[in-house]
């Protein structure tokens, strides 16, 4: 990935300077440091010992700290990023939450080692969209749904689970070999309230077409591809149709993967679901024989009310793992069908990259014939006439070569981000069924002891029943 991004920088000053500066921007060479007002002087830094000439107060007084004594390799450099601390800040439309960002870094583009911002979820949404403009061909990590219903937005649960997801997207980020050394994600890190203002209004309207694009454009856009490219006329023959076979493979396991992801997820919250409705069930079930209890008396009352209560440490366990696996099953599924997504932006920008060779192609052919028709004119064409389309035909191949040169960065580097995207994948969700599976076998355990330690108050209220009901008899 990193040679092709080097690779990338010889073609930044022709036609597609954009793409290609957008990656020298985010390589290791031209990352820069921010000093002065973007520098962790105005962030929140965690205080430690240290010499008083190496400590640095910000002209608002919430920053002190140190500079980082050295550094190691890059590559190898701890980037450790914490969301935590969420507050609700202002009231009705305009409320939101806001959250702290720390992080340890040994990286030594940072001023210090220990620093913390409060960020909030539009600024989120920012760096994820910067991300995804300048790293063509890189599957950036997904960001929780935007939307929520009004009357859950401020909830504790909904709140937990977004910095949750927060979290996990930062620190994605941050593991990334490329997307570590993003100048954008140094600048979300670092920068202080006024440069951090001026810094996202200055980028807010700097937003690519692509940006813009739904991740189900991309099968109608892999359509266009395999079609003709062009409304010229080729001579008797079509245009000829350059299928991606690769990328056909690939679309059919990614929307293979969507469905089954999604049903896993779907399945999961209702296991979900059944969890909180036993916990419900087994509490209204533990209050109604309690209430037997008390009015039966004798053993037998006592049985029913050990019931009550065992029912009710139960009901307990099963709302403990009805929020466990909310967390620990359902979320991480639910971020996979969102990785998915991210996956399919990437596949677009590779088809928007193949349609864009192909059309140029086609144009480029089309000079070619307009060349051939202009020699074989009679009488004879000017001489300038036959220069305007030689010119014509050099800054086709000219844009035809860089788009291919684009098209190839984004094969070569999207290749490498799905085996990457493989591993984390297997790793990740390995992990998510091994934690299912041992909570289920904990809950099994701890539910077959509860009612276990019932069965002696049972046997014990049993000759308490023969006597009444001999008592009865007689």
């Amino acid at each position: 990935m990193e040679g092709a991004a080097q690779k990338s920088g010889a073609f930044s000053a022709l036609d597609e300077t954009q793409f290609y500066e957008s990656n020298d921007r985010n390589s290791e060479s031209t990352m820069t440091s921010y000093g002065g007002p973007l520098g962790a002087s105005e962030a929140s830094v965690t205080p430690r010992a240290a010499p008083a000439s190496d400590l640095t107060t910000s002209t608002s007084g919430r920053v002190e700290g140190t500079k980082p004594s050295g550094g190691s390799s890059q590559s190898a450099a701890l980037l450790e990023i914490t969301v935590s601390d969420p507050v609700k800040q202002g009231d009705g439309v305009q409320a939101y939450v806001s959250y702290r960002v720390s992080t340890k870094t040994s990286l030594p583009q940072y001023r210090f080692p220990q620093f913390s911002v409060i960020r909030r979820f539009s600024d989120f949404i920012w760096l994820h969209d910067r991300l995804a403009e300048k790293n063509y061909g890189t599957i950036i990590p997904p960001l929780p749904e935007k939307n929520a219903m009004e009357k859950f937005r401020f909830s504790a649960d909904f709140i937990e689970q977004r910095r949750r997801a927060l979290d996990v997207f930062i620190n994605r980020v941050a593991a990334h070999q490329m997307l570590r050394h993003s100048s954008d994600l140094q600048l979300f890190l670092e920068a202080n309230e006024d440069v951090w203002a001026v810094e996202t209004s200055r980028t807010a309207t700097e937003t690519t077409s692509m940006l813009k694009k739904k991740p189900r454009d991309f099968l109608n856009m892999f359509k266009s591809v395999q079609s003709s490219v062009t409304n010229v006329v080729l001579g008797k023959e079509a245009p000829e149709v350059v299928k991606d076979e690769e990328y056909e493979s690939l679309k059919q396991y990614v929307l293979a993967l969507e469905g089954h992801l999604a049903e896993a997820r779907k399945q999961s919250e209702r296991l979900v679901r059944r969890h909180k409705e036993l916990a419900t069930a087994l509490g209204d079930f533990g209050e109604a024989v309690i209430h037997l209890g008390s009015c039966e008396g004798g053993r037998l009352g006592a049985a029913f009310t050990e019931l009550g209560n065992r029912s009710d440490v139960l009901s307990t366990k099963s709302e403990k793992q009805a929020a466990d696996l909310t967390l620990s099953f359902e979320q991480p599924l639910r971020e996979y069908v969102r990785m998915v997504h991210s996956i399919k932006h990437v596949m677009a920008d590779r088809a928007q990259a193949l349609q864009s060779h192909q059309s140029l192609l086609a144009e480029l052919e089309a000079k070619k014939q307009k060349l051939a028709r202009v020699r074989s004119a009679q009488p004879a064409a000017p001489a300038t006439k036959l220069a305007e389309v030689e010119r014509e035909i050099q800054e086709g191949e000219r844009k035809a070569d860089v788009a291919k040169e684009k098209y190839n960065l984004i094969v070569e580097r999207m290749r490498g981000e799905m085996a990457r995207f493989q591993e984390e994948k297997t790793r990740d969700l390995g992990q998510v069924m091994r934690d299912f599976a041992a909570s289920q076998a904990r809950l099994a355990n701890d539910t077959a002891d509860v009612w276990r330690t019932l069965l002696p108050v049972i046997d014990a209220a049993k000759p308490a029943v023969a006597t009444n009901a001999g008592a009865a008899a007689s």
